[in-house]
Parts: C-alpha cells; sequence; structure tokens
C-alpha cells in the first residue's frame, strides 16, 4: 500500500514539473502553435531577393478580403497620376463593407483616394479608382488578372477590386506575397501603406502592426467571413525587407510577429558583391545582395568564366561571374575589361 502510494506522489510531481516546463518552451514556425495550425496559408519572403524564407500551404487558394487592394493600388500607381482629380461616380456611393463615405460627385486626388483605400480599406475608394482606371470592374479586373501573371501569381484570380466575397476570386499565400513585394518596391505605395495618420483627410491606419512591430512598414489587413483574417505585413531591420503573408489566420497579428520574429533572428542580407570593387580584375555593372541563414554561407561558391582569348579592349566582356548556394545558381552577370 505505501508503495502504491509512494508510487502516485511520484507520477503526480513529474506531471507537475513537466506541466511546469512545458510553459517554457517557445515555438517555431515550424511548429504547430495554436496560430500556425490556424492560419490555412502562410509565406514569408526578403523583398530584394524574392527568396521564400517560409511557407505553409503557400499554394492553396484561398479568398484574401481586403488584401486585394494590394493589386489595386499598384495597378493605379504604375498607370495613372497620383496628382490626378478623379470625380466620384454614383455607382462608387454606398458600397457595401468598409468605407469612407465618399459622395457621388466629390472630387478627390488619385492619391488621396489611395489612401483611403490602403489606410481605411475603403471599398468605394476601390470602385472609385477601377471605374477611373478602365471604365468599368469587369475590364479593370481583367487588368489585375494581366498584372497578377506578369508577377508570377499564377494561382490567383480576381474579379473584383475590394476582396467582397465571391466565389471566383481568389489568391494564394505565395501569389500575394509576390504580388505585394512587386508593390512595396515603389517609393510611393511605400509612403502610402507606411502612413500611421493621413492628416488631410484624418483617416488612421487600421493596420496594428505599424504601431505594435517594430520596423513594420505596411502594408494590409482583410477580413470578410468567407476569408476569415488576413494580413500581409512588411518589417525591415538591419537592411533586410521582409514580407509575411497570413490568410484565414484567427490570431493574424500574434502569427505575423513570430513568422517576422523567425526571419529576423535566422537570416540576414549578405552583400555577395560590390558594383563599386573590381571583381578578380574585371569590372562588373550592378551589386547582389541576398538573405542567407549563417550556416549557408560555407555552402556559397563563387566562379568566373573567363573567355579564351581575352579581349583588349576596355569595356569589353571578359566573361561571366557565377555566384552558387550550393548547386543553386544564385546570380549570374557579366565582366567587363578594365
Amino acid at each position: 500500500m505505501e508503495k502504491m502510494k509512494g508510487k502516485s506522489v511520484f507520477f503526480a510531481l513529474m506531471f507537475a514539473l513537466t506541466a511546469f516546463l512545458a510553459l517554457f518552451v517557445t515555438a517555431s514556425p515550424a511548429q504547430k502553435t495554436d496560430a500556425a495550425t490556424a492560419a490555412r496559408g502562410e509565406c514569408v519572403v526578403e523583398i530584394s531577393s524574392r527568396r521564400i524564407l517560409h511557407e505553409k500551404d503557400a499554394g492553396t487558394f484561398l479568398p484574401m478580403a481586403s488584401t486585394t487592394k494590394v493589386l489595386t493600388a499598384i495597378l493605379i500607381l504604375d498607370d495613372c497620376d497620383p496628382d490626378e482629380t478623379v470625380v466620384v461616380p454614383k455607382a462608387a456611393e454606398g458600397v457595401e463593407g468598409s468605407s469612407v463615405y465618399l459622395r457621388a460627385g466629390d472630387s478627390y486626388t488619385v492619391k488621396d483616394l489611395l489612401y483611403g483605400l490602403m489606410l481605411r480599406s475603403g471599398n468605394d475608394c476601390a470602385v472609385t479608382l477601377a471605374l477611373h482606371h478602365s471604365g468599368s470592374i469587369e475590364k479593370f479586373s481583367e487588368k489585375m488578372n494581366e498584372k497578377a501573371a506578369l508577377l508570377g501569381a499564377e494561382g490567383s484570380f480576381f474579379v473584383n477590386p475590394h476582396g467582397l466575397p465571391d466565389s471566383r476570386h481568389h489568391t494564394t499565400a505565395r501569389d500575394l506575397a509576390l504580388i505585394s513585394a512587386y508593390a512595396m518596391e515603389n517609393e510611393t505605395f511605400r509612403e502610402i501603406v507606411s502612413c500611421k495618420f493621413y492628416e488631410p483627410r484624418g483617416w488612421q491606419n487600421k493596420n496594428k502592426m505599424l504601431f505594435t512591430y517594430e520596423g513594420a512598414v505596411g502594408v494590409k489587413t482583410g477580413f470578410t467571413v468567407a476569408a476569415g483574417r488576413c494580413l500581409v505585413t512588411c518589417a525591415e531591420r538591419n537592411g533586410m525587407k521582409v514580407l509575411s503573408v497570413v490568410l484565414n489566420c484567427p490570431e493574424m497579428y500574434e502569427r505575423t510577429a513570430e513568422l517576422l520574429d523567425h526571419a529576423f533572428e535566422n537570416y540576414a542580407l549578405y552583400d555577395l558583391c560590390d558594383s563599386s570593387e573590381p571583381w578578380e580584375g574585371y569590372e562588373i555593372k550592378c551589386g547582389f545582395s541576398y538573405p542567407l541563414k549563417k550556416t549557408e554561407l560555407r555552402s556559397l561558391r563563387f566562379s568566373s568564366d573567363l573567355l579564351d582569348p581575352l579581349p583588349q579592349k576596355k569595356g569589353e566582356v571578359a566573361g561571366q561571374m557565377k555566384i552558387y548556394l550550393e548547386n543553386s545558381l544564385l546570380f549570374s552577370q557579366n565582366l567587363y575589361i578594365i
């Protein structure tokens, strides 16, 4: 009896100790945290290289709610003058969902409407901009699909500029990451999505990451019942811009912070060649940086393939330089006679 009682006390102590230690276990993105399990699609990329640093179900077709507006905004910026004046059409007044309460006949600049689109998620801004650009929602959607295809977003299909529910309207976490990385290379887009408060109109940004996450510089929240909570976030630390996409993730802010923390803790952006310095005695035209783990540095390989015979005239192509990570070619460019 005493032996049984001793065993019971022992197992009770072991259970308590296990539970106590579990409180101090920190989950990584590879582990199944509650937030990670809830996210239907995830993708993290470094912007300059488009290297994928993490993905989970990144190719799954999913609705994306108002994160649609990333593509809407960059399409407008690529094709329209931000200072153009736009008269709000009747079709944009009273659009369902989030709104900045535009009135038909009122005038705004394209840039004003983009702030309303990205900070306040105005569906009325989306319709106004789409009609200004293409004359109809259908034609604007065609342009959205053309742009997405050019950016390599082959798993996406857009039927509207705002992301209101439609069974045909979908993307993938990877596609949305590619679209958003492209958008973040546009200076005006970055200026808009990083703005916490747009004073001319009194609009505060709905994206909490700008206020709570160190280095956050955008980009867009989204929610519908069908899409769940969606979030695209870009953050910059130590010269490296990392972009995270989570689709249908109830704990979207917490999960995004976890994914970005993991990226910044494990990767750094390395300058692998500098155009201001000769490469083995030859000129190169552009530099190259790439995000790497410290453990990957030993797997880098550099080579120079020179012509035989070498040309003698300054500025002539002497061959090619190549940078490999293990057996994968990362970068190549011509070498020139100095």
